[in-house]
């Protein structure tokens, strides 16, 4: 079953007084529980996708389709309701809350969810703080752990929804080689344990290698793609 599938997708911006085709006609489909790598240069529209697929922004013509419900014409309330409990988000700069411990992180997304009690959302934490093998720094923040560790607590906090996919835009971007490794295996193992559908946007090789399935975009329409593994 496709978690993800786009119709036809074109989207348009106005810079100044004039229209760019950021994308052009955009089809295609996304499995379940699929390991994804959206790669190309900078300015090919890779991010633009990413952000279509994520509700963040809207086409400006064509249909998006999330767990085959339609969401091409939702309401700004309805996709972020839609966000909340589909999809978890990992950045390039972490974007976690400098005042907030690890813990506090990884359980702020969860407050909006009247039906966890204070006591579901302290298992929820522990269980994916352990999951990213983070637990023993609960109580630090930010400024007090490395690179690596921070976009351990960023996954723990997208992974605390329980989303049917996880959107990693440049997750290794900002860290050293090593690190980096380390962050694209604790993804990939946990796509194969949660079946949790990963989907990148990438320059780097490392990820593309990956990547059970690689979209390839230049110029705002695919340009190839492939099953990397069967």
């Amino acid at each position: 079953m496709s978690i993800v599938r786009l119709e036809n997708i074109s989207k348009n911006y106005l810079l100044g007084e004039q229209q760019v085709q950021a994308l052009k006609h955009i089809t295609l489909s996304i499995e379940d529980g699929a390991f994804v790598a959206i790669a190309g240069p900078s300015g090919s529209g890779k991010s633009t996708l990413l952000n279509l697929i994520g509700c963040i922004d809207t086409p400006s013509s064509g249909k998006i389709f999330i767990s085959g419900q339609d969401v091409s014409g939702q309401t700004p309330d309805e996709l972020s309701e839609l966000r909340a409990r589909t999809i978890g988000f990992v950045f390039q700069t972490f974007n976690l809350f400098p005042v907030l411990s690890a813990e506090e992180n990884v359980e702020y997304p969860l407050l909006q969810f009247r039906e966890l009690d204070a006591a579901e959302r302290r298992s929820r934490v522990s269980r994916y703080l352990d999951v990213v093998d983070l637990s023993r720094f609960a109580k630090h923040r930010p400024n007090q752990l490395s690179g690596g560790q921070r976009q351990r607590v960023a996954i723990a906090r997208a992974l605390a929804t329980q989303p049917k996919m996880v959107l990693a835009d440049e997750p290794t971007a900002n860290l050293d080689h090593k690190t980096g490794g380390g962050i694209l295996q604790l993804m990939k193992d946990i796509n194969g344990r949660f079946k949790t559908t990963f989907i990148f946007s990438t320059h780097d090789s490392r990820v593309m290698d990956m990547a059970e399935y690689l979209i390839r975009i230049e110029d705002g329409q695919i340009a190839a793609s492939e099953g990397i593994k069967p």
